[in-house]
C-alpha cells in the first residue's frame, strides 16, 4: 500500500487505500471523500516544486503517475469546469469527514536566539523532547573533544583553522554552529539529522549514508535553528522527535514546513542581511563582510538590525 496524505483548505490527513495498481479514478474518488472536491474538479499536485499530475486519464495506474509511498498531495477545486460527478466510494463515509480526529502535526518548537540555537535544538531531538537550554556548553566540550582526538580527519582544509583553534574556538558561548558541528553530532549520536532550509525548501541530510536506523528533524531559516516534533491531538501523549530513518513522510511534513515559512518570507538572507559588530559598533552587511569582520579583529559578537 502506498502512504500518503492529501492537503486541501479543510487540512492535511492520510490517504488510504491506495497502491500502485490503483487508478486514477480510484485516487480521485479517495480524495473526493476526503476534500468534498468533485473528481472533476480537482487538480493534484504532488513534488517540489508542486507539479500537476496528468488526470485526464482515469484509468491509468498511480504507478505509472510517478506517485511514491510519503507523497503529499496538494488538492485544489478547478471552479472554472462543470461539476460532473464521478462515482464515489460510499456516501457512508462521507460523514467521517466533520467529525475525523485530527491527526498528529510536525511543528516548530521554537528555542532561543542565543548563539547556541542549534546546540539547543540538537539536544531536544536526540533526547526524545527535553528542552534543557544549559545543555550548550556540554555539546560544545564534546564536540571539541571529539576533533581534538581525530587532528587527521579534522585538519585545517576541513575546519578552515588548525585543529586547536578551532577547539578553542567552538567551545565559546559567543560562536554558532553550523554543518561541521551537525556532521559531528550526527556521527556521535548514530542518528541521521535533517535539516530543512526554509530559503531554499530543501533538505540537507547529515548521516544519510551512514545506514542509521534513526532520523531527527531541524528547520533553519539562515541564521536561527529550531527542532521539529510531531505533536499529537492528545495533550496527554508527548511529542515525537525521533522517527525511522526510512520514514519519508516525515520528510514531506518538513518540506511542506519550509514552503510555507518561504512564501510567508519567514527567512534571513544570509548574503543580504545587517548586522552591527557589538564590540566595535561596525555596520556589516552578510555573512561574507561577518566572517571577514571577525577575521580581522577577532570580534565575534554580532547583532541584527
Amino acid at each position: 500500500m502506498l502512504r500518503l496524505r492529501c492537503k486541501s483548505a479543510r487540512g492535511t490527513e492520510l490517504l488510504q487505500g491506495l497502491s500502485e495498481a490503483s487508478s486514477v479514478r480510484e485516487l480521485q474518488e479517495r480524495v473526493a471523500a476526503l476534500t468534498g472536491i468533485p473528481g472533476d474538479r480537482q487538480r493534484i499536485l504532488r513534488g517540489f516544486p508542486p507539479q500537476s499530475l496528468e488526470l485526464a486519464d482515469r484509468d491509468r495506474r498511480l504507478r505509472d503517475c510517478a506517485i511514491r509511498s510519503g507523497d503529499t498531495l496538494i488538492v485544489e477545486e478547478n471552479r472554472n469546469k462543470p461539476n460532473v460527478d464521478l462515482p464515489s466510494t460510499p456516501k457512508q463515509n462521507a460523514h467521517l469527514s466533520p467529525d475525523r480526529e485530527p491527526l498528529p502535526e510536525l511543528v516548530r518548537k521554537v528555542v532561543p536566539a542565543d548563539n547556541s540555537c542549534l546546540f539547543t535544538s540538537i539536544y531536544y531531538v536526540v533526547e526524545g523532547g527535553v528542552y534543557e537550554p544549559a545543555c550548550a556548553p556540554e555539546m560544545r566540550n564534546l564536540i571539541a573533544q571529539i576533533v581534538a582526538s581525530d587532528p587527521e580527519s579534522y585538519c585545517k582544509a576541513v575546519l578552515g583553522k588548525t585543529n586547536k583553534e578551532y577547539c578553542d574556538w567552538i567551545r565559546r558561548e559567543d560562536t554558532w554552529g553550523g554543518a561541521i558541528e551537525i556532521s559531528v553530532l550526527s556521527k556521535f549520536y548514530q542518528c541521521e539529522i535533517c535539516v530543512v532550509d526554509t530559503q531554499s525548501v530543501r533538505i540537507d541530510r547529515f548521516g544519510e549514508d551512514a545506514g542509521y536506523t534513526k532520523r531527527v528533524l531541524l528547520i533553519y531559516d539562515g541564521i536561527h535553528y529550531d527542532p521539529l516534533q510531531r505533536k499529537f491531538p492528545d495533550k496527554d501523549v508527548p511529542p515525537l522527535t525521533i522517527f525511522s530513518s526510512t520514514d519519508d513522510i516525515v520528510l514531506a511534513e518538513a518540506l511542506e514546513l519550509a514552503d510555507e515559512a518561504r512564501r510567508k518570507r519567514q527567512f534571513t538572507d544570509v548574503n543580504r542581511f545587517t548586522l552591527r559588530c557589538m564590540v566595535c559598533q561596525k555596520g556589516l552587511t552578510g555573512q561574507t563582510e561577518a566572517r571577514e569582520h571577525a577575521r580581522d579583529s577577532g570580534h565575534t559578537n554580532f547583532g541584527e538590525v
